[in-house]
């Protein structure tokens, strides 16, 4: 069993880098990469796109919950951000053609402040419980979004097979399910 909704942060959680000041614009795909103007390439973690195809197949919502710490440059994260996903391919099923990354997410709450109002904007948007939400990030500082109940799993190195399991698998032990 898999909760509702599962939402992920982006910088340093679903790839590795801070999408607002690591990355120079306009980013582009090149020979089936993702790179910045100066060649940075932009990718997710290896096991990422397996992921989210696998959540998106199951009919699980996903959502992406990030901020930026300099209320300036949010602009600049929302652009690079939804550009990155929009550039960045998740392979299909069965031979269907691969997918941008952005269409597999049914919210995306990019902005500055607390992960609460991301979620507190997730759950009016999508009416899921907060206790069917799971949430994967890389800063134990947004646990904070434990007391609205919805699950949270720290990943420090960011998500892979493991991490994702063990976020699972917490929010199984969270909701009474085994």
């Amino acid at each position: 069993m898999l909760p509702k909704l599962i939402a992920f942060d982006l910088d340093y959680t679903l790839w590795n880098l801070w999408i607002d000041t690591h990355v120079t614009g306009p980013l582009q795909r090149r020979s089936g990469s993702v790179v910045d103007a100066h060649g940075t390439p932009v990718e997710f973690y290896s096991d990422v796109p397996g992921i989210l195809r696998r959540l998106r197949d199951e009919g699980v919502l996903l959502a992406a919950c990030s901020r930026t710490h300099a209320p300036n440059l949010c602009v600049r994260l929302l652009s690079r951000a939804r550009q990155a996903l929009k550039l960045l391919l998740v392979p299909g099923t069965d031979g269907a053609p691969a997918q941008a990354a952005i269409e597999l997410f049914d919210d995306l709450e990019i902005y500055p402040g607390s992960k609460l109002a991301h979620f507190r904007a997730v759950h009016s948007k999508t009416g899921v419980p907060y206790a069917q939400m799971l949430f994967f990030d890389d800063e134990p500082r947004n646990r904070e979004v434990e007391s609205l109940g919805v699950t949270f799993h720290l990943t420090p190195t960011g998500i892979d097979g493991a991490a994702f399991d063990a976020g699972v698998q917490a929010w199984r032990r969270r909701v009474g399910e085994n």
